[in-house]
Formats: C-alpha cells, structure tokens, sequence
C-alpha cells in the first residue's frame, strides 16, 4: 500500500456517491437525512468543479439512484455512472479513471456518501486507501439497515487511515479561504441547509 498522510489537508477532491437507490429508501436507517446530506455535497460539486463518480448495486432489481438525486447527477463534472455487482465502487470502469498514486500521479481526496456504511462504503474506502488515495467518509452522509452496524463500521474505517468528517467540515476545507470565488455560493449553500444538517447530524454523528 502506498504510503499517505492523515494530516494532509484536502487539495484534489472527488465525490463518491454509493448506491443510494430507490429499493434502500424504507430499510436504511435514516435514510432521508444520507440523501439530503448528499444533495447539499453534489450541490456544491458544480461550482466548485469536483468530479462525481456514482453507482448503483444491481439496478434492475434495486432500482435506480434516488429521484431527489439526479437533477444534480448531470453535466461535466459526472466521470462515471455505474451499475455494478461488485460491493466496492472501486469498479474496473472507475479505476481505470482514477490517478495512479504509485507512478507519480496526484492521489484524490475522496469524499464517499451513501450505503451500505459496513459494506459497499468500506469496501470502497479500503479500495481507495490501497491504491495510495485520501478517504473522507462523511458521517451525516453514510448509513446501513443496522445503526450498529455504521459505528463499527466507522471505527475500522478510521483505524486503518481513513477520515471520519461532516459535510460542511469537508466543504469548508475544500474552500480554505473567505477569499474563495465561490466562498459566498458555499456559504449561502451551508446557510439554507442548516437545518437539515442539524437534523442529520443528530441522528448521524453518533459513532
């Protein structure tokens, strides 16, 4: 495994979007709050320039990404849309758009959201971090059938180097300046939100 720092702040930032699909609405735990958690993050993707990578766990019978989503899953910043098998995103199709940390390429910044947390978000975590990639798993965004389950789920995930944050930590960093051009788009973005962040976070933070 290529070798990365846990104190490096988030420079080349890419959203990961993990099955969030219409047949997981009712048995996810809290699974209003993952999507409007991620709906803020992919609002944020256009101005800010951010690649969107999304899949789906086997559409025909799951059914596809949420209705409430895909307004905001077009355009140029989308590099992949997926259906897969496979638990991990880290598909052949998507890992062949990657950069390659290990020939001297610039690794991502990964910000995962969606479901399963001890599943499909792990695997796809551990599959970025191998690769020699940063992981940012954003608590208010992630969620799996079992409570429980997230919070071991979220523990093994920050042993191993991965980075346990919010969406608006994570939005903040990327920013890193009042002086951004986009600070005031942001921060409107994170002002009419608020609520819904506080709501998800309520729900969401407990690890």
């Amino acid at each position: 495994m290529a070798s990365i720092s846990r104190a490096c702040r988030i420079r080349n930032p890419a959203v990961f979007v993990c099955d969030i699909q219409e047949k997981f609405a009712k048995a996810i735990y809290e699974f209003p709050k993952v999507v409007t958690t991620t709906t803020k993050i992919l609002r944020a993707t256009n101005p800010l320039s951010i690649p969107i990578y999304v899949t789906t766990q086997n559409r025909e019978k799951l059914g596809p990404v949420v209705s409430a989503l895909q307004p905001h899953l077009t355009g140029p910043n989308v590099r992949a849309d997926i259906d897969k098998t496979l638990f991990s995103m880290i598909t052949p199709e998507i890992d062949a758009l990657l950069p390659v940390p290990s020939k001297g390429e610039t690794p991502i910044d990964a910000v995962i959201v969606g479901i399963e947390t001890h599943i499909c978000v792990t695997q796809t975590a551990l599959d970025l971090l191998e690769r020699g990639h940063r992981v940012y798993v954003l608590v208010d965004g992630v969620s799996s059938v079992n409570v429980e389950e997230r919070g071991v789920a979220l523990a093994r995930l920050r042993d191993v180097g991965a980075i346990v944050t919010t969406s608006e930590s994570i939005l903040f960093e990327i920013l890193g300046d009042a002086s951004h051009q986009h600070f005031k788009t942001i921060t409107g973005l994170v002002k009419e939100t608020k609520e819904e962040t506080k709501e998800a976070l309520e729900k969401l933070s407990k690890i």
